[in-house]
């Protein structure tokens, strides 16, 4: 195969434009090399996003610019996301249980570290089968092969939520069973062992095919003992599941034996404590203030509106805006929370070790860049300022709010 030489001084006049008293030439016509000259300036205002007045753009990958929107191939066109891959199990050797807290039918952080822990017991030819009180989402991502959700009165009174799990149990017959060490879970593990009358082995730190491992005599020993029947998983000791999504089949067992037995408790609820009240560390829910929040007032309603508990960036501390024990930080308190609302927070890197914890982050912030809207799983870039006061709008058309808050 023959192929022609190039000739640079042609090319150069095929683009030279005509009439100009200098030499001046068209860089952006292909020319005789079939390839047209790239113009920087046009892909960047390509991906310019049009809101705001500071230019702000779009540098995700394979984001077209003015020439692939008017029909032009992308020279790295982006690739096809793929589906992902379910693993299904369809007759497992044995099955390893377990009994997540899953408050508010959501799996928790602990909840899948057990799970995560489940699957190491179950190997390659186990399964693992969620045993949850209602519904539970999020089952197949965390590693559940299948799962056992039941329905009745079993969360208002413990004695009787036990008496059902352990019916559950008595029908899956699973060769283990695994709780979070948590304040619900580890009394039902407890509750449960003693319906069963089986040992259990508890705050496990460790989990393996060869055994379990937990510290005693104030961390200065540790002791090691078979995977038996029963066990609880200490919180952040097991990594969750990494790998594929499981199918999470339902699976069906005998009623029978679920009926509500007899309890001397008459009437038992969980009696949730005051969020303005609660201390940071312990809060599952925090909305905080930083410096883009002018309006403390309406801050104070919103926060009161959605139920949260009240935190600040140490701006506002430092400035004796909100009080020191709100401060939120690797200066202040570390959080731990399941869900993390920022209003006009930047995210330093103090305040963002702050929220490593934090399983959801949703961020308000008129820079797009800003490090706490790259942190947030939801981010919405406006001015806090203007999101407060909609969203106490919202919360009052949905009955959550006072009307005659609103401003």
């Amino acid at each position: 195969m023959t192929r022609s030489r190039r000739d640079p001084r042609a090319e150069r006049a095929a683009i030279r434009v005509a009439g100009a008293a200098r030499p001046r030439y068209d860089r952006t016509v292909p020319a005789m090399r079939g390839r047209p000259r790239r113009d920087p300036r046009a892909e960047r205002a390509g991906r310019r996003v049009p809101a705001g007045d500071r230019p702000r753009y779009d540098l995700a990958p394979g984001v077209p610019g003015p020439a692939a929107r008017d029909g032009a191939t992308l020279r790295h066109p982006p690739a096809p996301i793929a589906a992902p891959a379910v693993v299904v199990v369809e007759a497992p050797a044995f099955l390893v249980a377990v009994v997540p807290d899953a408050a508010g039918g959501r799996l928790s952080a602990h909840d899948r570290q057990v799970l995560g822990a489940a699957r190491v017991l179950a190997g390659r030819e186990g399964g693992v089968v969620l045993v949850s009180v209602g519904a539970c989402e999020g089952g197949g991502p965390a590693g559940a092969d299948r799962h056992v959700a039941f329905d009745g009165p079993w969360d208002d009174d413990p004695a009787v939520r036990a008496a059902g799990i352990a019916a559950a149990l008595r029908a899956i017959d699973p060769r283990h069973v695994l709780f979070p060490e948590s304040l619900a879970g580890g009394d039902l593990a407890r509750r449960v062992a003693l319906l069963l009358d089986a040992p259990l082995f508890d705050n496990a730190e460790v989990v393996a095919e060869s055994g379990l491992v937990r510290p005693a005599r104030g961390r200065r020993v540790e002791q090691r003992a078979a995977p038996g029947l029963l066990a609880t998983v200490a919180p952040d000791a097991v990594a969750e599941h990494a790998g594929a999504r499981r199918e999470a089949r339902p699976l069906a067992i005998d009623p029978a034996p679920l009926d509500r037995p007899a309890s001397p408790i008459l009437s038992a609820e969980f009696i949730s404590a005051d969020p303005a009240t609660v201390p940071l560390a312990l809060a599952g829910f925090v909305t905080a203030a930083g410096n883009g929040v002018h309006d403390l007032d309406l801050f104070r309603q919103l926060v009161a509106a959605l139920g949260a508990t009240p935190g600040a960036s140490r701006v506002l501390c430092d400035a004796g805006l909100m009080p020191r024990s709100t401060q939120v930080g690797a200066s202040g308190t570390v959080l731990t929370a399941t869900c993390y609302f920022a209003l006009g927070i930047s995210g330093a890197p103090q305040h963002l070790q702050g929220v490593a914890g934090c399983e959801h982050v949703v961020a308000v912030n008129t820079d797009l860049h800003a490090a706490m809207i790259e942190r947030a799983g939801l981010a919405v870039v406006q001015d806090a300022q203007a999101v407060m006061p909609a969203l106490l709008r919202l919360l009052a058309r949905d009955g959550r709010g006072d009307e005659g808050e609103v401003g």
